[in-house]
Order: structure tokens, then sequence, then C-alpha cells
């Protein structure tokens, strides 16, 4: 679930920074699994005044600009037809990387004029599609100031791991609520949402809704209501819509279909949008027929069952209930009238159908995870409001069909079931509190709460529940410590989980190649300026050498000379590691536990059979996946980022981490840290933080699982997507390897390539499945299946295509 702090900040009223409510988040239930600094990228591209543009002289397209960067006047050739004198626009200066094309801009000159940056378009900076000129600033922008914050794309974007049973959590206002509960603020009310808000119906909608469910199976579609409206224009939708949609990866595409996606990620409550001149008569909610075949909005054609909901008119099926609408009624830029569909549906046929198709969209998400019961009322409102504003045109009354649900339930609290079960002393007064920030209604009695739970709330069943939702508001850092009573004379463990831990990682180093090194636990502070500086704390009183005068801050700032010194004797080629403690002050919380390492000179000995190849990252970040998958961490669900520090190579590093927990550092080390410590030639290295690694979950027992192999023969086939340059290939390989877990064993990146045959800015990855069929060998159709699934499950989490 994403969204951006601005945007939470339409629905929560507070002035606490980023930092705390990423921390509160994590704390309440709701992991942090990234927070993406889209200004960071940004932060070299300025406001600039075009004080002068005059033709080329010997280049009819282009233009010699005279720019004002607010620092110093510089030249620029443009080719847009839009660049003039007087005008303001974005400047990039020599040195930037420009974001839409993965440019290094170099000073040159161009047809004789000298040109000393550029100014950008839209397409240019990865903000749209839109190329044919350069980007025009209001003329109140301040020159010289950030781009990003001029144009509000300084917004952090919050990428949240919500849990199953929190489908009240896949709207911004739903995470805003229980963040003012958890005491970061105030809870707003929806803007759409409220009598003010309401849009008067002021013709009879000339489509109904209709059920024709079997017996026995109303609660597939329990409700569905909609209106109609006429007059509405299609256009682009306003910047603020467009903007917040870009920044959680979603494409605008009109006015009409970007209110379905933001009224879906705002509120939690997916809509659907048909052009009503498309559609013949009215539209019923049925079970599908044998036979029966619908084109989805992205472009498929799937078969359906009699197990699925449709929309059918009174011809075909015109959408799947609850997972995605039909292309044939679909709104374009020339629908002036519209049919509106909030319904409900039962969450496990909506995950049947979803997994059955192999579809993945936002609304199936939601409906499966239980959407407001009373949504499907105010969602009506909420999108006649927003079609007036954005669309104009009338609105009919509201239509429906069938019931709403009975989702009021009542349960007790007891004032000690608290203390019981989650072992926190929290008052009466405070329980009802926050109950009652969560949007339950709450009555106390004698020492007890009578609660109902909000219509929102589908996973509240028993009073447990009701002491969960206490507990991780108030807080579970609020446990006491207390000392467990021992029945027996048990020994306590021998071996620590840490020391454990540093078994593992100096057994599967060893069997890497590399060579355990013991060194001192201190160097020079010359040294330790190279590796994030020098505390006062953390210098000794009495150093037993006058170059070992303060606690190392990074085992690498020892291991770096032990290679130099081994280099210089003739071995070029070095593997080194150490597992000790690295310090970041003098407090116990200050000591790292760290499995570092390096390696010097070639990956592999010279051999006249291979060429010969240096060492790289991707050297070191074997090496810390081997320790992390030696130490039982959850290699599968790592996250790569860049933000290695300062002693790695910044264009050849990175960092491994669990959301916001960095578990590893790899990388090329600086050449310049390098130099410094008289290693000459490249080195890789990594950091492991043994101690900041989850704790595997406890299995059943100390036996080993049986050994499962299958008798089938396993299928290899191989994918080939072109994609943005920018993609990392990781995120293709977790995409794939998620389509289908109970088939898929492998999935490896064989070629990445760019140059010649692919658009500039693009790459093209190649990647090797591995189909291991368990109970009977894969025909042709369920490979055709699962290869639908992959190639889907790809392009959708990375925005490429599958090369032909």
């Amino acid at each position: 679930m994403k969204f951006t702090l601005s945007w939470l900040k339409r629905h929560l009223e507070t002035d606490r920074p980023l930092d705390e409510i990423a921390t509160t988040l994590s704390m309440i239930g709701l992991e942090v699994e990234s927070i993406e600094d889209r200004a960071k990228a940004l932060a070299p591209f300025t406001v600039a005044f075009v004080k002068e543009a005059r033709q080329h002289p010997n280049a009819e397209r282009l233009r010699v600009c005279i720019v004002d960067t607010g620092k110093e006047e510089v030249q620029v050739v443009c080719g847009a037809p839009n660049a003039r004198t007087g005008m303001k626009g974005v400047f990039a200066p020599v040195g930037a990387t420009i974001p839409g094309t993965d440019l290094l801009l170099k000073a040159g000159k161009i047809r004789g004029e000298a040109s000393n940056g550029m100014l950008v378009s839209e397409r240019e900076m990865g903000l749209s599609d839109e190329h044919e000129g350069i980007i025009e600033l209001p003329e109140d922008a301040e020159v010289g100031q950030p781009f990003a914050a001029t144009m509000g794309l300084d917004d952090p974007v919050i990428d949240l791991g919500i849990t199953p049973n929190r489908g009240d959590c896949l709207g911004v206002h739903g995470i805003a609520r229980d963040l003012a509960a958890a005491g970061l603020g105030r809870l707003k009310a929806p803007e759409y949402l409220g009598d003010a808000a309401a849009v008067p119906g002021v013709f009879d909608s000339p489509r109904r809704w209709l059920r024709d469910l079997p017996e026995g199976l109303g609660a597939a579609c329990p409700y569905v209501a909609g209106r109609s409206f006429r007059k509405v224009k299609n256009g682009p939708s306003p910047r603020w819509l467009q903007d917040r949609l870009q920044a959680i990866g979603l494409r605008p595409i009109s006015a009409l279909v970007d209110i379905t996606n933001f009224v879906t990620m705002d509120l939690g409550r997916p809509l659907h949008v048909f052009d009503a001149a498309k559609l013949k008569g009215d539209l019923t909610m049925r079970m599908a027929r044998e036979g029966e075949e619908i084109l989805a909005l992205d472009g498929k054609t799937y078969a359906l069952d009699p197990e699925m909901v449709i929309i059918a008119d009174e011809v075909a099926p015109q959408g799947i209930g609850g997972v995605m609408g039909g292309e044939l009624s679909g709104v374009t830029e020339e629908t002036s009238e519209v049919f509106l569909e909030v319904a409900l549906f039962d969450p496990l046929r909506v995950a049947r159908t979803g997994r059955r198709l192999g579809i993945h969209s936002d609304a199936r998400y939601r409906f499966e995870r239980g959407v407001d019961p009373l949504s499907a009322e105010w969602g009506c409102e909420v999108a006649a409001r927003l079609v007036a504003e954005l669309c104009g045109g009338e609105a009919s009354g509201v239509v429906s069909a069938g019931a709403l649900p009975d989702w009021r339930r009542e349960i007790a609290l007891r004032g000690t079931r608290v203390q019981s079960l989650a072992g926190i002393e929290i008052a009466l007064p405070e329980q009802r509190r926050i109950l009652e920030d969560l949007g339950f209604g709450v009555t106390e009695e004698p020492e007890r709460l009578l609660c109902q739970v909000p219509a929102w709330r589908p996973d509240i069943e028993g009073e447990a529940c009701l002491v969960e939702e206490v507990a991780r508001i108030h807080g579970y850092d609020h446990l006491p410590s207390v000392p467990t009573s021992l029945d027996g004379h048990l020994p306590a463990s021998a071996i620590s989980t840490l020391e454990r831990r540093q078994a593992l990682a100096r057994t599967a180093l060893a069997w890497r190649g590399l060579d355990e090194a013991v060194t001192w636990s201190f160097v020079s502070s010359r040294d330790a300026t190279l590796f994030g500086g020098v505390l006062d704390e953390l210098k000794l009183i009495n150093p037993i050498s006058s170059d070992l005068d303060v606690m190392r801050p990074a085992i690498l700032a020892c291991l770096i000379p032990a290679a130099a010194r081994n280099v210089d004797r003739g071995f070029p080629d070095v593997g080194l590691f150490e597992v000790g403690p690295q310090y970041r002050d003098d407090t116990p919380k200050g000591q790292d536990e760290v499995a570092a390492g390096l390696r010097t000179g070639l990956a592999a000995p010279r051999h006249w059979s291979a060429q010969s190849q240096a060492v790289d990252a991707f050297d070191a970040k074997a090496d810390a996946l081997a320790v992390l998958e030696a130490c039982e961490a959850p290699v599968g669900n790592l996250q790569v980022t860049t933000d290695a520090p300062a002693w790695y190579h910044p264009g050849q590093s990175g960092v491994l981490r669990l959301g916001p927990n960095v578990l590893a550092h790899f990388g090329v080390l600086h050449p310049g840290v390098c130099g410094r410590l008289g290693l000459k030639g490249p080195a890789a290295g990594f950091e492991v933080f043994l101690e900041r690694l989850p704790v595997p979950k406890a299995k059943g027992g100390k036996a080993k699982p049986m050994l499962k192999l299958s008798a089938f023969q396993p299928v290899v086939r191989d994918f080939a997507f072109l994609m943005d340059a920018d993609v990392p290939a990781e995120k293709a390989q977790r995409a794939a390897r998620g389509a289908e877990k109970a088939l898929i064993a492998e999935v490896q990146v064989f070629d990445a390539y760019q140059g010649k045959g692919i658009d500039e800015g693009k790459k093209s990855l190649a990647l090797a499945v591995t189909l291991q069929p368990v109970e009977h060998t894969l025909t042709d159709a369920e490979l055709e299946a699962v290869s639908g699934k992959i190639v889907a499950a790809v392009e959708k989490a990375t925005g490429g295509t599958l090369r032909g």
C-alpha cells in the first residue's frame, strides 16, 4: 500500500516528522517496507529563467538560450519548439543524470554553439510521456529553487506491507485513523463525504441494477448500487490527481478512470464506471454461463465459468465481479454518458476467481480482504461529487439491487482482560479512548466495555481481538520485562543466537574461499575519518601505539590495510574476512557484531579457458548473501537499495534491507579510501550486521523435514522483457517467482542487454524460470497458463513488456 506524506496529511492533522510516523506505523502493525525520497533524485534540477532565446545560426530547429539559474548565467542549446525569451523552465546542470533517459550531461558544442546544461521536458524528467516541449513553470516560480519543491515532488512515498486481515488500511483514510488513535494527530473527515458533499439526482436513471443469483448464492453479491451521469466531459484529470496517482506508480488515464483509482487508494473503496452508450439495457449481477468469455480492461480475453460472478447487460458480460471491468464497455475520451457500479462481493469467491483467471488488480486485492459494507452507499456519493467536480454533467438518483448485509456486532471487553492476555496494565478509560478513536462505539458498564464493531473491521471476531487492538495502539514496547520462573532445573543454552550466527558466518565465508583474519579492534584517527568520523568517546586514553588510538568504526578499516600488506608481498588476489565488533559509540548498544570481508585483484585465477575478470560488487553481494542464508535470514524477501556508506563506490554498491532494517552493505570499495589505506587495484567488500537479523521462526522439533523429490521432469522456460533501464532485475525476479509459487522452483537472470536494437533508456532482461511439477507432467495448456501468469506478474511489477 503506497501513499505520499502529503496525501496522508489530507486525512491526518499532524506536525510529527516522517521518521516518527514511520516508526509508529511499524509499531502498530502496519510495517513500513520502504520510504522513497523522490527529491533526492531530482536535487540537481532547479528553476531557471530564460533571459534570451535566439535562433541558432547553424540550425533551423535549434535555439540558443541564455539561462539564469539563480547562481549564474549559462548558455544552453535547446530544440524545444516552446523555448522562448521570458519563460521559466527546469534546468539540468552539467554532471546531472537525466532520470527519464539515464543520460549523463556533459558540456559540449552543438552545431558550433556551446551548450552547458539542458532545459528538460516532462518525459526526460520521468514525469509523463509528454516530450513535445520543455517544462514551463508558473511565473511566480522562484529562480534557483529546487524543481522538486516547486512542483511538489519532494513528497516522500511510503510503502506499507498490509497483513491480510487489515483491509481497512488499504485506503489512506484507514491508515490515518490508526495513527490518530496512536496519538500522532487528529483524524480529518474525508473531503468528499458528508451532507455538504451530497450531489442531488436531477433525473431518473435510465438503467437499473438487477440481481439474478441462484438460491443460496445471494452472498456472492449481496448488494450493488449506482448512478447514471450525462453530459460529462472525460478529459485529463487535474494536476493534483495525476500527481497523487503517479507518485504511487499508477498511470493517469482520464478523469473518470482516475476518479475510480483515487477513491480505491484514498478510501479503500473500489469503483467501476461503464460507458452507458455501449450498454444494452440494464446491468445484472449473475453467475457466468458455460462458454462465456470477456475481453477485459487489460486487453486479454478470459474464459468464464459458472462459479464466477459477472456483470452483464442484455447481450454479453461487461465485467468480472470484484476483479476487473470489460474493455468493450470501458470509458474513453468521447464518453459523455456514464453508469456507476458500487458493489459488495463475497471475498472468497473474488479470491478464487482472481486466482483461476490469473488476474491481479487493485479491486481484487481489496475485495478479497473485505471492504466496508456501508461504502456501497457512501461510495455513490463520493463518486458523484468527484464526477461533478472534475467532469461536470448531471447525476441521476441512486439505483440499487439487493440489501446491505447485517454487519453489526457487539462484543464485551472485560476490564482485566488486557492485563491477562497482553500482560499490560491499561486503565479502563484509556482502553475506551483507544477503541473509540479506532471507530468502535463504546458503552462503559461496570468492570467492562460493550463495544459496537465498526463496519470496516470484519476481522474483529471476539474479545481477544479487542485486546489486540488496545495493546497494539497502546504500544507493545510498553510490555514489562518479567523474569520467567522455571518449574524445573533446566540448564541455560550454552550457545546464544549471536554465537551461533558467528560460527555459521565463519563457516559460510570459509567455504566461499576467504581466509579469516584477526586484526586489532582499534585504528588510527586518520583512518577512522574515512569510515564516518571519530567520536571523542571512542578515543583511547592510553593507546598501545600512536596510530592505534581510536576504536574502529568499521572492520573494513582493518581489513583493507591487511589486504594491502598481502598485495605488497606478492599476493595480489586476496580474500579476507573477520567476524567481530565495530563501534558507533561507547555504549553497549553502540557496539555492532559484524561479519565483514573483502576481495582484491581477480575474481578467479588466470586461465587459458576463460577471460580474467576483476572482483566487482556482485562478488561482494554473493558473499554477503551467503552469510545471510547461513544465518537463516529471509533472503528471498530482501530489498536492495543504493544508499551504501561513503566508503563504498557510489555507483557500484548497495544495501540489503528488510524495510527500514539494514542487514548488510556490499559493493566495490571507494578507490579514494583504498588509496589512502595503501591498497592498489580494485577491491570489493561487504559488512553483515549479525545482531540485526530477524530471529528465524521456530521449527517443530529438531529432526530434519522429509526430503521431497518430484518424479517428474522439470521444465525451463526463458522469457525476455523490455523495460526501463533503471528497473532492478530483482523486481522482475521477485514478480516471476511469486506468479505461481506451487510450480516455480527457481528464477534466474541469464542476460541483460542495452545497446543496438534497444531504445535509449530501456534494457532487455532475460529470465530462466524452472517449473517443477509435483503431481503430474505439465500439459501444453498448463505450461501456457503458467507462462501467462509469469508474463502478467513481471509486466505489472516492472512496467515492461514481453519481447517478441
